[in-house]
């Protein structure tokens, strides 16, 4: 009789204590006033040892019927107040399904990411692979194995950066025909070569239509029978893909260390079709790569028998092309990282 009275009194006690809860701090401050180290049941467990052997098991069954009244109503409140926070936060926090979508903001393609994948997408097409070199280069492959010695005038128009002492060492390439040397010397079985090779390259220039750093794009074929009109047919294809079916292309006789003969490959002008304009100097031509048939030195000093192979070699700024094609009239715009200048490349047109 007087554990059962003792039964009644905690629970009154707890939905006394139950009545005035409203926060989770709140719960389980009761749940340690009831089941606690020092708490009321806690207590109430303790006596267990003063109770004689036979009134232990209904006092057991009694001390456990106590803790799970006690922890089912806590739990009991515990959840109502979980579900209220829920349908508060789910009421604030609705969404009016009918309001419009927001759109999502998307990036774009920056230009010469498009350029060099259109680039590299025709040529391969055209059976050639894609070769990457490194940047930082040595004298040799970036000079010496394409006819250029160190005392020739050529070198001075390049205006390198060296990273050592002039002529020594390594430096940052100056054209991606480096391509051409590694290409020849990695290719151990000296058989046909049919490569073009995107990247960077840097000089000591920098104004509305050169900046130290550019893009390069540098195309290699060696074989038998190679000639000037494979040479003159994949150029005229090439600028025709890029620019237009209705440009024409021109070779003009030119000089390259690397190349003999050597020529300039000139296109109409996009702006006026050819008539003449500001942009071509009312010439009706612009000049966009160079390009010539692959010099017998450099097929020598790449391990190849030049009476047996011939080849031909081409290289263009991808920066020059990317101006023509998108009208960008300063080169530096390309890499100043402008947003507003790179939204208008939205992806739309490629997707």
């Amino acid at each position: 009789m007087e554990e059962n009275m003792e039964r009644e009194n905690i629970i009154l006690k707890l939905e006394e204590k139950l009545e005035s809860v409203t926060t989770k701090n709140d719960i389980a401050q009761v749940k340690a006033y009831f089941l606690g180290y020092d708490g009321v049941v806690t207590k109430m467990s303790m006596k267990m040892k003063e109770i004689p052997n036979e009134e232990k098991p209904r006092f057991g069954k009694l001390l456990n019927e106590i803790k799970n009244e006690v922890v089912a109503r806590l739990d009991k409140i515990t959840l109502e107040m979980e579900e209220k926070e829920l349908n508060e936060k789910l009421e604030k926090d609705s969404i009016d399904i009918t309001l419009p979508g927001r759109k999502i903001k998307r990036g774009s393609l920056h230009p010469m990411t498009r350029i060099e994948e259109e680039f590299e997408d025709l040529f391969v097409s055209m059976g050639y692979q894609v070769y990457t070199g490194p940047e930082i280069e040595s004298d040799e492959n970036c000079f010496q194995k394409l006819n250029i010695p160190k005392s020739h005038p050529a070198r001075d128009a390049q205006d390198t950066f060296y990273l050592k002492d002039e002529f020594e060492k390594f430096l940052l390439r100056s054209q991606t025909s480096t391509a051409q040397a590694r290409a020849m010397e990695e290719n151990k079985e000296k058989g046909p070569i049919r490569i073009v090779c995107p990247g960077k390259v840097y000089r000591r220039d920098e104004d509305a239509t050169h900046s130290h750093q550019f893009m390069q794009i540098e195309g290699l074929v060696i074989d038998e029978g190679v000639s000037m009109a494979d040479l003159k047919g994949t150029l005229e294809l090439f600028c025709k893909h890029i620019l237009g079916e209705k440009t024409k292309v021109r070779f003009r006789p030119s000089f390259f260390p690397f190349t003999e003969p050597s020529v300039e490959v000139d296109v109409t002008c996009f702006k006026c079709g050819g008539s003449g304009c500001s942009l071509c100097k009312n010439t009706g031509w612009i000049e966009v790569l160079g390009a010539g048939m692959v010099h017998p030195n450099v097929l020598e000093m790449g391990g190849y028998d030049s009476k047996k192979y011939q080849g031909f070699a081409f290289g263009t700024g991808m920066d020059r092309f990317a101006m023509f094609k998108y009208n960008i009239p300063d080169i530096r715009t390309i890499y100043g990282n402008d947003i507003k200048f790179l939204e208008q490349f939205d992806r739309k047109d490629v997707d």
